[in-house]
């Protein structure tokens, strides 16, 4: 049997394709203000390479705009993949393009807690990409574009005004990429008091997943903060997918 996850997510639309013992596929693409047709394209690429599915399970934003068998909340998505991913992680950071999701999980996939920013792009890989943009760089570069940079301090976590003093920095003569890496100083900053609020063991290893964990350098740069090991997977975009998927298989694989 073929079981497909989907997260619907504001920015990216992620599915996965699972059978009852193994991982198979992926696939990504923007949401471009169409998550109902980004979802059915998903779809459709899964069913052009592998035939049609026998379950689909759905999660984040409009994960009730195509008929499923199964629509969960991206929270308790995002911990049963976190566990797939990292089995026995207890704490995860996920940084999307429109929010950040900080969770605290029982150790298999659980969730006990968590909190999100969603009000305000503060903190989200929208903040990222739009700071990057004003630099003149695209927000895939950002790797190779902060290696071996120094942090300046970034005041406002407003994007509107974040973006003015960006300008303005620039006019001064200071270093793009300095600038650049403390855009994701003054993000990771803002992740920790977020992340503290959940009152997790100090140290505590954490799961970084999302769009943005696929900067292994921003991953360094939230350590700092967390002052805890910070782990990252490739398949860390796609995990509310992937747990929608291990759970769609837990439930109907007894049935």
């Amino acid at each position: 049997m073929y079981y497909i996850g989907l997260d619907a997510g504001s920015t990216t639309t992620k599915g996965v394709l699972f059978t009852e013992t193994d991982y198979i596929d992926k696939y990504l693409l923007a949401t471009a203000g169409d998550p109902k047709g980004a979802m059915a394209t998903v779809i459709d690429y899964f069913t052009t390479h592998y035939g049609k599915a026998d379950k689909i399970i759905t999660t984040g934003y409009g994960r009730k705009l195509l008929p499923s068998d199964l629509a969960i909340t991206e929270i308790t998505c995002h911990g049963k993949g976190a566990n797939y991913l990292h089995p026995g992680i207890t704490q995860v950071v996920d940084i999307g393009g429109q929010d950040c999701k900080t969770i605290r999980l029982n150790g298999n996939g659980g969730v006990l807690d968590f909190n999100m920013n969603d009000r305000c792009a503060a903190g989200t890989g929208r903040f990222v990409e739009v700071m990057m943009r004003t630099l003149g760089e695209d927000i895939a570069t950002l790797d190779t574009f902060i290696q071996g940079a120094t942090p300046v301090q970034i005041n406002s976590m407003c994007t509107v005004f974040a973006e003015s003093e960006v300008v303005s920095r620039v006019a001064k003569g200071e270093k793009r990429e300095d600038i650049a890496l403390g855009v994701c100083h003054s993000i990771a900053k803002r992740i920790n008091g977020q992340h503290a609020k959940l009152q997790a063991p100090k140290g505590e290893a954490v799961l970084f997943t999302g769009g943005l964990s696929q900067s292994e350098l921003f991953g360094e740069v939230l350590a700092q903060y967390l002052a805890a090991p910070v782990y990252r997977d490739d398949l860390g975009q796609f995990a509310g997918a992937i747990g929608a998927a291990q759970i769609g298989l837990k439930k109907f694989s007894l049935q």
